[in-house]
């Protein structure tokens, strides 16, 4: 959407500021039945597998140039590469929505005039966001990723001193549901995998777009291994799933609206310029011009209306849907980059790795069903990568293609 490169920290503190986010607090909730010991161990391992696969997308971007959706197009082709763009619409949309919903209950709970009148702020201030563009922003940026990083350690140092924590390592009763070992990697992992087909629109557009990626991967892992901890331990020491009963009951008042605000504004201003990007490609698909910016404004508003006519409460299976698509995916790229030394875009349509990526789907959903210590998302990789080898391996080239 934008010609002018930016800066290593540039990125950095973009990825800064899609870690520090209320969903990823609220995620975090999810794991205070484990405790904390356990809890924390499952956050780690998840943003391991989660975090690695987040670079090796940045990284081919990185080093072919490309934004996310056209290196989908190397290994999917030229207009394989638009189910994609439009299921990356949809996600980013869903998630900009969630966020604002999150974000307007917690700023609700705080300073009380509605949550559908904190869902319209939240959406004025990201169109500024939007409006005022990526590389104006970058002073913007250092100052508030600046001050929110301020607020936070207040955040942590209040729910460390206030709160309750007798149970600690035994875990809290505050999510009914119990949650397994493998369903907790599975949600830690979800967080990263879900930036996997944005990453690429920051890395690919840096003055130095691999040391990008590895400042991006680094700082979006640790601070979103961050946020988990908060809400996993504000959830066992306070008691409470509740974003804004935490924040009141730290006594954080202002302090915690401006990071509910800051936060939800920061992380879906990617959402809502990837979109733009994701846009752009899909009309160069079909040799037609959108502008980039004005559906990045079409999906700010269509998320915030819809933040504020529906209910958003229970985020796990969106995660694993975006995890079920997103997965295979990357899998396929990832082992047509590294072992089928694909660097460029040669067919309209990649039929064989759309029915390899098809069959990952398939697989991730089956394995659903299946309790798995490490979680289902590298099982799945794992296999639809090998798939993805093996079929162009043994298969003639453009056999199966022309055969489709």
């Amino acid at each position: 959407m934008e010609e002018n490169k930016t800066s290593v920290l540039s990125n950095g503190l973009i990825w800064f500021g899609a870690g520090v986010s209320m969903s990823e607090i609220l995620t975090g909730t999810y794991f205070a039945p484990l405790g904390i010991k356990t809890g924390l161990f499952a956050i780690l391992i998840g943003h391991i597998i989660g975090g690695i696969l987040l670079f090796l997308a940045g990284y081919l971007g990185a080093k072919t140039r490309n934004n996310a959706m056209e290196t989908v197009a190397v290994s999917f082709g030229r207009k394989g590469n638009l189910p994609f763009s439009v299921l990356n619409i949809l996600q980013l949309a869903g998630w900009l929505a969630i966020l604002n919903y999150d974000g307007a209950l917690a700023a609700n709970g705080i300073f009380s005039v509605g949550a559908g009148v904190w869902c319209a702020v939240i959406g004025v201030l990201l169109l500024l966001w939007v409006l005022v563009g990526l590389k104006r922003l970058e002073k913007i940026n250092m100052v508030a990723m600046t001050a929110l990083f301020l607020m936070t350690l207040v955040l942590c140092f209040v729910i460390v001193t206030r709160g309750n924590f007798g149970t600690l390592f035994n875990g809290s009763s505050v999510n009914k549901d119990v949650l397994t070992f493998g369903a907790a990697i599975e949600l830690s992992a979800a967080m990263p995998l879900s930036w996997i087909p944005v990453i690429s629109d920051y890395t690919s557009n840096s003055t130095k777009p691999v040391k990008a990626t590895v400042v991006s991967t680094i700082v979006y892992c640790l601070v979103s291994c961050w946020m988990y901890l908060i809400g996993m331990s504000a959830a066992i020491g306070m008691g409470t799933s509740d974003i804004a009963q935490i924040s009141l009951r730290a006594g954080l008042g202002v302090v915690g609206l401006l990071i509910i605000l800051f936060s939800t504004v920061t992380t879906n201003f990617l959402a809502a310029h990837s979109a733009g990007v994701s846009g752009e490609v899909i009309g160069e698909s079909f040799s037609k011009h959108i502008n980039g910016k004005y559906l990045s404004v079409l999906v700010v508003l269509l998320g915030t209306i819809a933040a504020i006519l529906y209910p958003m409460d229970n985020i796990e299976d969106f995660l694993y849907l975006i995890n079920s698509v997103f997965a295979p995916m990357i899998a396929v790229m990832i082992a047509d980059f590294f072992f089928n030394k694909k660097r460029s875009v040669t067919k309209e349509w990649d039929w064989t790795n759309l029915i390899v990526w098809l069959i990952g789907l398939s697989l991730y959903r089956v394995l659903m069903h299946v309790d798995i210590v490490i979680g289902y998302t590298l099982p799945d990789i794992v296999i639809t990568a090998v798939l993805c080898v093996i079929v162009h391996r043994i298969l003639p080239k453009n056999r199966l293609d022309k055969a489709l």
